[in-house]
């Protein structure tokens, strides 16, 4: 059996520990990392192709491929070209909803006050690749950037003897300005720093493997990164109503990323529970990727609950802070007015994950490790810096000024007081 059911309320300490402190298991590699980054900030190209061929087995030349990305997309089947095509339209789509207007109004008479919104000037794309294929991955983290109006989009890819054509025409469809052959812990610390090759960029984004991840938490005091995301999670919320099926579906689906994948379906309703683990069994059998699910699935981290009432299940939901939050229940609106924190959620029986994974238009770049209690995904806001701005007339400024002063003088910062006075006794 993949997995076994278990009721909430009888989880012990070592139980709930694996359930809601999961980790992105970098720790055991920091030290390893630090020498790779610190290697690519001093020697530049140099390093990176060093590490390229020591972890990758690869040698790189010329370490840009952005043509190479053109001609991927040029000679690309035309039902991935238009797959390809549709996903990114439907991000775009979403994401210039997102787009803040500039603003300033009259809070008081002879004070105006606003913000403004521009983008970052460089950003740094991480798109996991090799010989697999990431298009989405692709998609996700330079479309909304563009969309915000970044002037120089970089991505890297770790490199292979054959780059997947599908990721590198994604990446070219998607509209990145430079493209990079290097991957791992060593095309995060190209992008932190620069190289000979490597533009440097002010924010780093994307999902990678542990090294990428341990990588972007050594090097985020020197640049801005999104988030240090780990494997995989998602937790499906089922009422008695849920189809055991495509429960069964969804857990399995997120299984298949990686052995250290988190996936929990959690019910108040004993029978389907018990049908969930039935069906998991028979699927998993007939998945091409059989040995990785069952890893996932039997890991401490991933379960099937049942408990007592839906509440309890939506206390869970909201102690877990899932990445990818699945609600299949006759009142999922209902539930999800319960549940704050989650990186995406997924309202339905007609409403897979996979849908946000790759054209839904919403973004597949999600906290883990329960970060979705303190923050989102990616977003046209990932991408943009705000400025505040003020005007006082002469009557504003004197409407503060008491305010102003009296504060500054507690603050025991004459100057600041002082640059207000000038201001008001000028006559």
């Amino acid at each position: 059996m993949t997995m076994q059911e278990r009721y909430v309320s009888e989880l012990g300490p070592d139980d709930r520990a694996a359930f809601f402190q999961r980790d992105a298991g970098i720790e055991s590699i920091r030290s390893d990392v630090r020498e790779i980054v610190d290697r690519v900030r001093e020697e530049g190209d140099v390093a990176v192709r060093e590490f390229t061929e020591r972890f990758d087995d690869v040698s790189v030349g010329n370490l840009e491929i952005t043509d190479e990305c053109e001609r991927a997309y040029d000679a690309l089947e035309e039902d991935l070209l238009e797959a390809i095509e549709t996903a990114v339209a439907n991000v775009e789509e979403f994401h210039e909803a997102q787009l803040p207007e500039d603003w300033r109004e009259s809070f008081a008479p002879g004070r105006e006050l606003g913000r403004r919104f521009r983008p970052i000037d460089r950003i740094g794309v991480y798109v996991p690749g090799g010989n697999a294929a990431y298009p989405s991955s692709a998609i996700m983290g330079i479309v909304p950037a563009v969309v915000a109006g970044v002037e120089h989009v970089s991505v890297v890819t770790p490199p292979a003897d054959q780059l997947n054509p599908v990721t590198l025409a994604a990446i070219h469809a998607a509209g990145a300005d430079a493209v990079y052959s290097v991957g791992g812990a060593q095309a995060i610390a190209a992008l932190a720093y620069g190289t000979e090759s490597v533009t440097r960029a002010q924010k780093i984004v994307g999902p990678g493997n542990r090294w990428v991840t341990a990588a972007k938490a050594e090097v985020r005091g020197d640049v801005a990164i999104d988030f240090l995301a780990g494997p995989s999670e998602v937790l499906v919320v089922a009422d008695d109503t849920a189809d055991p099926e495509l429960v069964a579906s969804e857990l399995i689906a997120q299984a298949e990323h990686d052995p250290n994948a988190s996936v929990v379906a959690i019910t108040d309703d004993e029978e389907v529970g018990s049908e969930i683990v039935a069906a998991l069994e028979a699927q998993t059998s007939e998945r091409e990727r059989e040995e990785t699910i069952r890893a996932a699935l039997s890991n401490d981290a991933s379960g099937v609950l049942v408990a007592r009432s839906m509440s309890e299940a939506i206390l869970f939901a909201e102690s877990y802070a899932p990445e990818h939050l699945s609600i299949i229940a006759a009142d999922d609106e209902g539930v999800l007015e319960r549940i704050d924190s989650a990186g995406s959620v997924f309202l339905g029986p007609a409403t897979p994950v996979a849908a946000g994974d790759y054209a839904s238009g919403t973004n597949h770049v999600l906290p883990t490790n329960g970060g979705a209690r303190v923050t989102g995904g990616l977003s046209v806001e990932t991408f943009l810096r705000s400025t505040t701005v003020q005007r006082l007339s002469e009557s504003g400024l004197e409407d503060l000024g008491d305010t102003i002063t009296a504060l500054a003088t507690a603050e025991g910062l004459e100057g600041h007081a002082e640059s207000v006075r000038k201001r008001l006794d000028r006559d």
